[in-house]
This record gives structure tokens, sequence and C-alpha cells, in this order.
């Protein structure tokens, strides 16, 4: 880490190289994690729109955000190795402009394949803000500072998820749906111009650049994601056939890639750091987490709209809450990491979730609408400690050159762990409710139904408690805290 002069509070760069300023090059980050995380949400509300607009399906409109979301899980660990290969700078500036540009072309989709196109590349874009981001703090930031900067992204992340319905039907109404893909252009450019100014200029790694790129370990991995991510995402009336062939080519996929792995001069992903039970343990537990929190966007609708009887309106305030807290507990959280250290919060934010799990089981049931919104703000923070503690654990003594992919690697296990809580938490839902339609099941039912819910989501996160402790992480404080 190069020194910090303690005047200007810039750090000082290698001769013939400029100084830089910490601060802005962190809020050039910011704003690409902001970015990545509102071209989900502020697609969300325009779905009626346009199924209006263009005259189409749900089934057919929904690829509007599917679209985004495959080529996010599907490119995440490549733009990884990219950046490792290519310098992450240089490929951060990259994504940048493909993001850009991709807005400005689903602004001006004259129709409806058109604007899936482009958000295909919006979301090639958005993998590379997602993945660098994380990878660019461990790497211009100091390491007593690393937590702070983790958690100040985890802010960004839910900024952008509670932002995007409000600001998206604020854009509709005023302006129109294709004003939501053109309002993020002038983000975009002046995240580019912010990175470009204040980002370190540095070479890729001499060893990235000696080793090369596998392109055939990452066709596979591309294929085998796409069709883990179609099978459980494409939705007939059961999990069918078409599901189970998808899901049987995608662990074939996952067997070839191993072995192209093991055979490779220069792996996509070397099997030996999947041997690391640290990485391993934080990967796993990344995943379950994430399929935590999306059982609260899956089952927490339905629950407040069917159970508690709420409005629309109602249920969105209420839904509201939980991305509103998640961006008032980032910072924080990322401070008490740089003060207590990594393992030990990590345990913190995992007792939390697995503490508000269980309160959303019960809470509920004995106070309503207010025993829902406790239960939450119990669990939210838990997720937000966790986040920011696992990812400051996993990136802070990665290599230069292996940042990238590492990172990437973690951002596509959040988003394994996103759409695998989609589809089987849903699952569990309308099993427990034992209900065919649950848009149509009585109160009582779909009560039941969240309470079961939500006790295997208390059971995952004591898995990923278990995982934690089997990989060695010690739940106890730093002794020199910060």
């Amino acid at each position: 880490m190069r020194p910090i002069n303690a005047v200007s509070g810039e750090t000082i760069g290698e001769p013939g190289e400029k100084a830089f300023s910490p601060r802005w090059a962190l809020a050039s980050l910011a704003l690409a994690m902001l970015l990545s995380s509102l071209g989900v949400s502020i697609a969300n509300v325009a779905l009626p729109t346009l199924a209006q607009a263009f005259a189409a399906s749900f089934q057919q409109i929904q690829w509007v955000i599917l679209a985004y979301l495959l080529a996010i899980t599907v490119m995440i660990v490549t733009v990884g190795r990219l950046g490792d290969v290519l310098g992450h700078r240089r490929m951060l500036l990259a994504g940048m402009l493909v993001f850009s540009l991709a807005s400005v072309l689903c602004g001006v989709a004259p129709t409806l394949w058109m604007l899936i196109a482009a958000r295909t590349a919006q979301g090639l874009g958005a993998a590379v803000l997602m993945t660098l981001t994380v990878a660019l703090v461990a790497e211009i930031m100091p390491r007593e500072r690393t937590g702070s900067a983790m958690g100040l992204l985890g802010t960004m992340s839910a900024v952008g998820t509670a932002l995007g319905p409000s600001l998206g039907g604020i854009l509709i109404a005023g302006f129109g749906w294709r004003a939501i893909f053109l309002i993020m252009v002038p983000l975009g450019m002046t995240g580019f111009v912010l990175a470009y100014r204040h980002l370190p200029a540095r070479k890729p790694g001499a060893q990235a650049n000696r080793a090369g790129f596998d392109g055939l370990g990452t066709l596979l991995l591309g294929l085998t994601l796409a069709a883990y991510a179609l099978a459980v995402t494409v939705r007939s009336e059961r999990f069918g056939g078409l599901n189970l062939a998808l899901l049987a080519a995608a662990f074939a996929g996952g067997g070839l890639f191993i072995l192209s792995q093991a055979r490779a001069a220069s792996p996509l992903i070397r099997l030996a750091a999947l041997r690391n039970a640290a990485l391993s343990a934080s990967l796993a537990m990344n995943a379950l987490v994430s399929t935590v929190m999306m059982a609260t966007l899956v089952v927490g609708p339905f629950y407040l709209a069917r159970a508690l009887g709420l409005g629309e309106a109602l249920v969105g305030i209420t839904m509201s809450i939980g991305p509103i807290i998640s961006a008032l507990s980032g910072v924080p959280a990322g401070r008490l990491v740089d003060r207590l250290g990594a393992p030990f919060v990590i345990i913190i934010g995992l007792v939390a979730m697995a503490a508000g799990s269980l309160a959303v089981s019960m809470l509920p049931g004995m106070f309503g609408l207010v025993g829902y919104i406790a239960a939450i703000t119990i669990l939210t923070p838990g997720y937000q400690l966790f986040q920011a503690a696992n990812n400051t654990s996993v990136m802070m003594d990665v290599a230069e050159n292996q940042r990238g992919v590492i990172s990437g690697m973690l951002s596509l296990s959040r988003n394994l762990g996103l759409i695998t809580g989609a589809s089987v938490m849903g699952a569990v839902f309308a099993l427990a409710s034992g209900a065919s339609d649950i848009a149509g099941a009585h109160a009582g039912a779909v009560a039941a139904g969240l309470r079961i819910t939500f006790l295997v989501c208390a059971g995952l996160i004591i898995a990923a408690l278990i995982a934690a402790f089997a990989s060695g992480m010690r739940p106890s404080p730093r002794q020199n805290p910060i």
C-alpha cells in the first residue's frame, strides 16, 4: 500500500505517476455500484408500462429483467479475470462505457426484442461494475479502512435497490418509460469521468499477462451458468421437463468446466483456490445468505397483501423498509469490521440473521404488521454486517493478479443465491401454504407458508454458521480496535 500525504490526504504515487485522492476514487466506485443495482430495481416498476407499450405478455416482458440478471450471472467471473489480465481500472472504464451506451440503446429501442438485447448489453456492463468495484477497493484503500469502504459499497447497492422503484415511477409518470434508461447515461458518464481522473493507473500484473486468458473455460462456465440460471427462472405450472433438462446440462457443463480447469495452462479459476477452506466457506455462506434475503422479497409481498390485507401502496412502503435499513446500516457495518475484525463481525451478522429469520417466522403471527417490521429490522442489519465483513475477509489478502476473478466469484455466489432463492424459496412457500395458486390462497395458508419458509431460512443461516466455524473462524473481537 502506497503512503498517504498527511496534509492533503492524497496517496503518493510512484515516480512519474500522479498522486490520487482515495476519497474521490472511492466515490467513483460507489457510483458504479449504485448504477449496477439501480439497473435492476428501476426497470421492475416499468414492467406493466412496457407490456402496454409493446403489446406484450408478462412472459415476454419479464425478459427485460431476466436478460439483465442472466448477463450479470453468466459474465461476472469472466469480466473479473479480464480485469486481472488487462488491468482493473481499464476494465472498469470499459464497463462504464458499455453500461452507458447500452442505456442509450435501451432508451431508444423501437421494439421489445431490441430492448431485451440492449438490456443484455447493459447487464454485461453491470457485471463489470459489480465485480471490479470490490476488486479495486482492495487495491486503493489502506487495510485499516477496507471494511468501511466495503460497507459503503453495500450502502450504495441498497440505495440503488430502494431508489429504483420511486425514481422509476416518477420518471415514467413525467417523461415515459424511456426516461428510466436514459437517466442512467449521465450517471454512467459521471462515473466514467470520476474513475478516469481519480483511480490510479497501474499496469496489469506481470503474472496475469504471462498467463493469458482461458477461452475454453470461459465458454464452458458461461454455458453452465446460463443453463442453471434458465433452469431456475423459466417458469411453467411446475418444475417440468425443460427445467430438468437445463439443470442436467448445468451439472454436465460444471463437470466439464472442472476438468478443463484441471488441464488448462492458465485456468479461469484456480481449483487450488477452492481448496482453501476460508474462501470456500465464504462463497457458500454468501450464497446461503443471499438465498434468505431473496426470500424476503419473494414471500413478503404475498404475506403483506394476502395475510394482512394491505393495499398496494402500503405493501410498497413496507417492502421499502428493508432496503432503507440496509442503506443506513452499510457504512456503520463497515466501520465495525475495521474496529473488531472481519471474522468476528461475520459471526455477529450470521447470528443476527438467524435471529431475524426466526423473528420473521414468529413475530408477524403475534403482532401483525408491527411484528413483521420488527423482524425485518433485525434481519437486515445482520445481512449488512455479514456482507461488509465477508467481502473484506475474502479480498483483504488476495494477490493483485487474482482480485478480479475472486471478486467475480464472490458476486457470482451472491447472484446464484438470489436466483436460487427466488425459485426454491418460492417453491417452499407455495408448498408450505398448501395452495396450488398462491395468489388466491386464504390468509391462514399464507401465514403458515411464511412461518415455515422462514424456519427453513433460519436453518440455512445455521448451516452458514456451521460453515464459518468449520473453516476456522474465531468468534472473538480484535484486541487492538482502531
